[in-house]
């Protein structure tokens, strides 16, 4: 246990102990073989939209698709983040994690969620132009100004996490370091903290409310943009295609917000339920954006059969 014999202020935290998900004895080679196929297939299906995306031109000039590789790019990040930690929990491995480890792990989480809220909001706001102001979308948001505006999100996430980061660990930590939890979050780490953390709660709740609830309320705003230009489209092959393309969106905005608003801006004490919840949106969400991308988007699809066709004719041509 390290340095959790001493709980007096005299005593420093060197390390914390992750207790993991908990799970039956006899299933624990079950779910460690779980976990490593998610962990496998979330890095290969992001990594084959990325690859998809750079090697189609068609695709890879579009800002749609740029934003939408970045997501497949922090999608394996934050995997890898998460899911290695919690695989290791399965095996008779030490559950400890250094000090420093853990504040790496939560700034990283941090840092990469608020990325990917504010990616979504891009990817609404690029929706809401290419249905709602088709004619302007070319001058509105083009390659230039895309890259412009995702590298704004990626200043706005690291400094979102920093901010997490330094809050919760300016805290003494002195007495009990066994996180009930499977990683380094704020609720579980401040548990353990051996001070009042009255403002940081209050702090982390405004702070993740603001962004959760900004990004959201602007996502619903360009949808409800959306939704009223595709009722105006008179051909019903031109209604199903937008709805299309939207629909995967938004799918992946409610399985990502919904967890979220859950664990982070529910009243009341905090439950086991957490942990299962916080598995949703950090272990399988990841997972589904690649599905759910390539089973409902026709273009990235099409660029597929494209790379495979094209591969596929150069091997016979040899």
């Amino acid at each position: 246990m390290g340095n959790t014999e001493n709980t007096s202020l005299d005593t420093v935290v060197t390390d914390f102990i992750l207790l993991g998900l908990p799970h039956p004895q006899n299933l624990r080679i079950l779910l460690f073989l779980v976990f490593f196929i998610i962990y496998i297939l979330t890095q290969l299906g992001n990594l084959l939209i990325l690859l998809t995306v750079w090697a189609d031109s068609k695709l890879h000039a579009r800002p749609m698709y740029i934003l939408l590789g970045v997501l497949s790019f922090l999608d394996m990040w934050l995997s890898s983040v998460i899911v290695p930690r919690i695989i290791l929990n399965f095996t008779p491995c030490s559950k400890a994690i250094p000090f420093g480890g853990c504040v790496a792990q939560l700034y990283a989480f941090h840092f990469l969620g608020s990325t990917q809220c504010f990616l979504y909001t891009l990817m609404a706001y690029d929706r809401y132009l290419a249905i709602c102001r088709p004619l302007r979308y070319p001058l509105l948001m083009n390659g230039k100004l895309c890259t412009i505006l995702v590298a704004g999100a990626w200043v706005a996430g690291s400094i979102h996490g920093s901010i997490q980061a330094t809050l919760t660990f300016r805290l003494p930590y002195c007495g009990p370091n066994q996180v009930d939890y499977f990683f380094c979050d704020i609720p579980a780490v401040l548990r353990l903290a051996c001070a009042d953390t009255t403002v940081n709660e209050l702090v982390t709740f405004v702070d993740i409310g603001v962004v959760a609830a900004s990004c959201f309320m602007l996502i619903l705003l360009s949808y409800a943009n959306i939704v009223h230009a595709i009722l105006k489209i008179r051909t019903a092959d031109g209604r199903r295609r937008a709805f299309s393309t939207c629909g995967s969106h938004l799918t992946v905005v409610t399985v990502y917000y919904v967890p979220c608003i859950f664990i982070y801006l529910r009243p009341g004490s905090k439950g086991p339920l957490d942990g299962a919840v916080a598995v949703f949106y950090t272990v399988v969400t990841p997972l589904l954006n690649p599905l759910i991308y390539t089973l409902r988007n026709q273009e990235v699809k099409s660029a597929l059969k494209r790379i495979t066709g094209g591969r596929g004719a150069a091997s016979e041509n040899k």
